[in-house]
């Protein structure tokens, strides 16, 4: 077996590390995203990245075999999940997971300081955070363009749920803090599960399968780098907390995704969150994310 180069995310962390920390992640994140555009809700090196790959489209071979099957489940499913094909059940997994971001990002951006409003460095980094997760939106819609749904709409969610997610980010760091790390923890598990699954269905289509992966990794890297950044809020008992909350949390978000638990075996996600420690992280996404200097063997 080779050496273990990372430790547990779950690893302690003394107060004065997590600030030395934040200091480093705001370093990283003045590299990685460029300039913030607050009024766009967008970042120069995201934007110009996602532009690349609008200037230069790919489309798949075989159009879709039924598109309307995706239209009609896209938003509420309406069809027997186990009457769909895989490729249509993966491709609203990815609205759906990505209609939740999206809802759950703009109730946390109106009760953001602005960055000119930013009393500490650690809200001028949930400022950029939450920019950034605006573009995991956007590449999410180019991936479904990519393979020809371009009738999507991004509708809001139940009000109940809108609620929620709007009442969330106003909640005091003590409450806030470790679930907000566990979504992020959530995301990453999902990404990488879902990035292999584009090569058990995208084996006839090269092309359109690089460019998911390519478009799905500007999210994932990111997401890495999310991961270690939440987790600098919390303290250790916030992180005792947060383990005991993965299979929960996952559970009961991705059984609003029904999709999910066809494609993917849910419990294994859950003990992919529990045990992630950075090691089974690609080293090309390594190289362009960010880790904590404690998660370092």
């Amino acid at each position: 077996m080779g050496t273990a180069n990372y430790l547990s995310i779950f690893s302690p962390a003394s107060k004065q590390q997590r600030q030395e920390n934040f200091a480093d992640y705001w370093e990283f994140t003045q590299r990685h995203g460029g300039e913030l555009l607050e009024a766009d809700k967008d970042l120069a090196k995201k934007r110009a990245r996602l532009q690349h790959f609008k200037d230069h489209p790919v489309k798949l071979r075989t159009p879709l075999a039924d598109p309307e099957a995706f239209y009609r489940n896209y938003i509420e499913l309406e069809d027997n999940p186990q009457s769909l094909d895989r490729m249509t059940l993966m491709l609203t997994s990815m609205y759906k997971f990505a209609r939740h971001e999206w809802v759950g990002i703009k109730g946390a951006w109106d009760v953001t300081p602005t960055m000119a409003d930013s009393r500490c460095l650690e809200d001028k980094i949930s400022r950029v955070h939450l920019a950034e997760e605006f573009c995991h939106w956007r590449l999410f819609e180019e991936m479904l363009l990519t393979c020809g749904l371009d009738k999507v709409e991004w509708v809001p969610l139940s009000p109940v749920k809108e609620w929620i997610y709007e009442q969330f980010p106003k909640l005091p760091g003590f409450l806030l803090d470790a679930p907000a790390f566990v979504t992020e923890l959530m995301g990453v598990t999902y990404y990488f599960h879902l990035h292999r699954l584009f090569d058990e269905l995208l084996a006839d289509e090269p092309e359109v399968k690089q460019r998911l992966k390519e478009l799905l990794d500007e999210i994932t890297i990111d997401e890495i780098a999310h991961v270690g950044q939440r987790r600098n809020f919390i303290g250790g008992m916030g992180m005792k907390a947060a383990k005991m909350m993965v299979g929960p949390l996952y559970k009961m978000f991705f059984a609003d995704i029904p999709e999910v638990g066809v494609l993917f075996d849910v419990e294994q996600m859950v003990k992919d969150g529990v045990a992630f420690d950075f090691n089974e992280v690609p080293a090309y996404m390594v190289e362009q994310s960010w880790i904590p200097s404690y998660c370092k063997a």
